[in-house]
Protein backbone atom coordinates (compact mmCIF):
# COMPACT_ATOMS: atom_id res chain seq x y z
CA UNK A 1 0.00 0.00 0.00
CA UNK A 2 0.89 3.39 -0.31
CA UNK A 3 0.86 6.64 2.26
CA UNK A 4 -1.56 8.54 -0.46
CA UNK A 5 -3.81 5.74 -0.94
CA UNK A 6 -7.43 6.17 0.14
CA UNK A 7 -8.28 3.15 1.61
CA UNK A 8 -11.25 1.27 3.39
CA UNK A 9 -11.85 -2.29 4.95
CA UNK A 10 -14.78 -4.22 3.96
CA UNK A 11 -14.51 -7.84 7.09
CA UNK A 12 -16.60 -10.44 6.32
CA UNK A 13 -17.32 -11.28 10.08
CA UNK A 14 -18.09 -14.92 9.87
CA UNK A 15 -15.34 -15.68 7.14
CA UNK A 16 -12.38 -13.86 9.07
CA UNK A 17 -13.92 -15.91 12.50
CA UNK A 18 -13.22 -18.90 10.77
CA UNK A 19 -10.15 -18.19 9.53
CA UNK A 20 -8.75 -17.04 12.54
CA UNK A 21 -10.01 -19.67 14.53
CA UNK A 22 -8.23 -22.06 12.23
CA UNK A 23 -5.12 -20.25 12.63
CA UNK A 24 -5.72 -19.59 16.50
CA UNK A 25 -5.31 -16.57 15.76
CA UNK A 26 -6.88 -14.08 18.70
CA UNK A 27 -7.64 -11.06 16.87
CA UNK A 28 -7.26 -7.34 18.49
CA UNK A 29 -9.53 -5.34 16.24
CA UNK A 30 -8.20 -1.97 17.82
CA UNK A 31 -4.85 -2.55 16.22
CA UNK A 32 -5.94 -4.81 13.05
CA UNK A 33 -7.83 -1.04 12.46
CA UNK A 34 -4.91 0.60 13.27
CA UNK A 35 -2.54 -1.18 10.97
CA UNK A 36 -4.21 -0.49 8.03
CA UNK A 37 -4.68 3.45 9.12
CA UNK A 38 -0.98 3.67 8.94
CA UNK A 39 -0.95 1.89 5.61
CA UNK A 40 -2.63 5.26 4.02
CA UNK A 41 -5.40 7.18 4.80
CA UNK A 42 -8.55 5.00 6.14
CA UNK A 43 -11.76 6.05 4.86
CA UNK A 44 -13.78 3.33 6.79
CA UNK A 45 -13.86 0.01 8.01
CA UNK A 46 -16.84 -1.91 7.74
CA UNK A 47 -17.61 -5.26 9.64
CA UNK A 48 -20.57 -7.29 8.59
CA UNK A 49 -22.08 -9.76 10.61
CA UNK A 50 -25.59 -11.67 11.06
CA UNK A 51 -27.43 -12.09 14.87
CA UNK A 52 -29.20 -14.09 16.50
CA UNK A 53 -32.44 -12.16 17.65
CA UNK A 54 -34.25 -15.49 18.53
CA UNK A 55 -31.98 -15.87 21.79
CA UNK A 56 -31.99 -14.57 25.13
CA UNK A 57 -28.38 -13.50 24.89
CA UNK A 58 -26.47 -12.66 21.74
CA UNK A 59 -22.75 -13.69 22.56
CA UNK A 60 -22.08 -11.68 19.37
CA UNK A 61 -23.63 -8.58 20.71
CA UNK A 62 -20.92 -7.07 22.96
CA UNK A 63 -18.30 -7.38 20.06
CA UNK A 64 -21.01 -5.13 18.01
CA UNK A 65 -21.45 -2.69 20.21
CA UNK A 66 -17.68 -2.51 20.97
CA UNK A 67 -16.65 -2.23 17.64
CA UNK A 68 -19.68 -0.06 16.91
CA UNK A 69 -17.61 2.59 19.55
CA UNK A 70 -14.23 2.09 17.98
CA UNK A 71 -14.48 3.17 14.41
CA UNK A 72 -15.82 0.50 12.94
CA UNK A 73 -19.34 1.05 10.33
CA UNK A 74 -21.38 -1.94 11.27
CA UNK A 75 -23.62 -3.95 9.20
CA UNK A 76 -25.80 -6.43 10.87
CA UNK A 77 -28.66 -7.83 10.05
CA UNK A 78 -30.96 -11.06 12.06
CA UNK A 79 -30.61 -14.40 10.92
CA UNK A 80 -33.16 -16.97 10.03
CA UNK A 81 -33.64 -20.48 10.66
CA UNK A 82 -35.10 -22.83 8.41
CA UNK A 83 -35.34 -26.40 7.08
CA UNK A 84 -33.26 -28.52 4.31
CA UNK A 85 -34.49 -31.10 2.37
CA UNK A 86 -32.89 -33.87 4.87
CA UNK A 87 -34.71 -32.25 7.41
CA UNK A 88 -31.74 -30.40 9.04
CA UNK A 89 -32.12 -26.67 11.29
CA UNK A 90 -29.80 -24.54 9.42
CA UNK A 91 -29.36 -20.96 10.70
CA UNK A 92 -29.10 -18.00 7.18
CA UNK A 93 -26.97 -15.12 7.42
CA UNK A 94 -24.97 -14.35 4.23
CA UNK A 95 -23.93 -10.77 3.95
CA UNK A 96 -22.07 -11.04 1.18
CA UNK A 97 -24.79 -8.79 -1.11
CA UNK A 98 -24.32 -6.13 1.59
CA UNK A 99 -20.62 -6.27 1.25
CA UNK A 100 -20.83 -5.83 -2.28
CA UNK A 101 -23.13 -3.19 -2.32
CA UNK A 102 -20.92 -0.95 0.33
CA UNK A 103 -18.11 -1.97 -1.79
CA UNK A 104 -19.07 -0.69 -5.54
CA UNK A 105 -20.64 2.59 -3.82
CA UNK A 106 -17.19 3.27 -2.23
CA UNK A 107 -15.41 2.88 -5.09
CA UNK A 108 -15.07 5.88 -6.73
CA UNK A 109 -13.55 7.57 -3.67
CA UNK A 110 -10.75 4.77 -2.98
CA UNK A 111 -7.89 3.64 -4.15
CA UNK A 112 -7.59 0.98 -2.80
CA UNK A 113 -9.58 -1.86 -0.88
CA UNK A 114 -9.01 -4.30 2.03
CA UNK A 115 -11.44 -7.70 2.18
CA UNK A 116 -11.09 -10.19 4.86
CA UNK A 117 -12.73 -13.17 3.15
CA UNK A 118 -12.08 -16.39 1.20
CA UNK A 119 -15.44 -16.62 -0.28
CA UNK A 120 -14.97 -17.05 -4.03
CA UNK A 121 -18.33 -15.45 -4.41
CA UNK A 122 -16.75 -12.20 -4.37
CA UNK A 123 -14.49 -12.66 -7.61
CA UNK A 124 -16.79 -10.86 -9.33
CA UNK A 125 -17.34 -7.52 -6.90
CA UNK A 126 -13.35 -7.77 -7.03
CA UNK A 127 -13.33 -7.54 -10.60
CA UNK A 128 -16.06 -4.34 -10.86
CA UNK A 129 -13.88 -2.67 -8.44
CA UNK A 130 -11.00 -3.10 -10.53
CA UNK A 131 -12.44 -2.20 -13.67
CA UNK A 132 -13.03 1.25 -11.29
CA UNK A 133 -9.33 1.49 -10.63
CA UNK A 134 -9.58 0.80 -7.47
CA UNK A 135 -6.75 -1.75 -6.54
CA UNK A 136 -7.52 -5.09 -4.17
CA UNK A 137 -5.98 -6.86 -1.39
CA UNK A 138 -8.03 -9.93 -0.15
CA UNK A 139 -6.91 -11.41 3.10
CA UNK A 140 -7.39 -14.80 4.22
CA UNK A 141 -5.01 -17.66 4.37
CA UNK A 142 -3.87 -21.01 2.89
CA UNK A 143 -1.95 -22.00 5.37
CA UNK A 144 -4.68 -24.51 6.52
CA UNK A 145 -5.67 -27.81 5.08
CA UNK A 146 -8.05 -27.34 2.59
CA UNK A 147 -7.35 -23.69 1.69
CA UNK A 148 -9.53 -21.12 3.02
CA UNK A 149 -9.08 -18.80 0.34
CA UNK A 150 -10.91 -19.59 -3.22
CA UNK A 151 -8.34 -20.22 -5.80
CA UNK A 152 -10.42 -17.65 -8.52
CA UNK A 153 -10.85 -14.75 -5.43
CA UNK A 154 -7.10 -15.22 -4.91
CA UNK A 155 -5.95 -15.01 -8.47
CA UNK A 156 -8.41 -11.90 -9.12
CA UNK A 157 -7.11 -9.77 -6.37
CA UNK A 158 -4.19 -7.53 -7.04
CA UNK A 159 -2.40 -8.68 -4.02
CA UNK A 160 -3.24 -11.74 -1.42
CA UNK A 161 -2.18 -11.59 1.80
CA UNK A 162 -2.34 -13.85 4.43
CA UNK A 163 -4.10 -14.03 7.92
CA UNK A 164 -0.76 -15.16 9.44
CA UNK A 165 1.40 -12.61 7.73
CA UNK A 166 -0.77 -10.26 9.71
CA UNK A 167 -0.29 -12.04 13.08
CA UNK A 168 2.31 -9.93 14.78
CA UNK A 169 -0.03 -6.34 14.02
CA UNK A 170 -3.36 -7.44 14.18
CA UNK A 171 -3.69 -10.34 17.24
CA UNK A 172 -3.02 -9.59 20.73
CA UNK A 173 0.13 -8.96 22.65
CA UNK A 174 1.00 -12.26 25.01
CA UNK A 175 0.26 -15.62 25.05
CA UNK A 176 -2.53 -16.99 22.93
CA UNK A 177 -5.75 -18.26 24.38
CA UNK A 178 -6.76 -22.08 24.44
CA UNK A 179 -8.14 -22.84 21.01
CA UNK A 180 -12.10 -23.45 21.63
CA UNK A 181 -14.31 -25.89 20.08
CA UNK A 182 -17.24 -25.48 17.81
CA UNK A 183 -20.27 -25.79 20.24
CA UNK A 184 -18.46 -24.92 23.76
CA UNK A 185 -19.65 -22.43 25.45
CA UNK A 186 -17.87 -19.11 25.94
CA UNK A 187 -17.81 -17.15 28.71
CA UNK A 188 -19.06 -13.56 28.37
CA UNK A 189 -17.29 -10.53 27.99
CA UNK A 190 -16.95 -7.50 29.34
CA UNK A 191 -18.18 -4.48 26.60
CA UNK A 192 -14.52 -2.42 26.33
CA UNK A 193 -13.29 -5.55 24.20
CA UNK A 194 -12.23 -6.29 20.66
CA UNK A 195 -12.46 -10.30 20.69
CA UNK A 196 -13.33 -12.46 18.46
CA UNK A 197 -17.20 -13.34 17.65
CA UNK A 198 -17.31 -15.77 20.28
CA UNK A 199 -19.45 -19.12 20.07
CA UNK A 200 -21.83 -18.75 16.50
CA UNK A 201 -19.73 -21.79 14.25
CA UNK A 202 -19.88 -19.83 11.13
CA UNK A 203 -20.03 -23.17 9.45
CA UNK A 204 -23.57 -23.30 10.87
CA UNK A 205 -24.41 -19.97 9.22
CA UNK A 206 -25.24 -19.96 5.14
Amino acid sequence: MYPHERIAVFIDGSNLYAAARALNLDIDYRRLRAHFAAQGRLVRAFYYTAIMEDTEYSPLRPLVDWLDYNGYMMVTKPTKRFTDAQGREKIKGNMDIELAIDAMEMAEHLDHIVIFSGDGDFRSLVEAVQRKGVRVTVVSTIRTQPSMIADELRRQADVFLDLEELREHICREGPPRPRREPGERYPRRDEDDGDDEGPLDPADIL
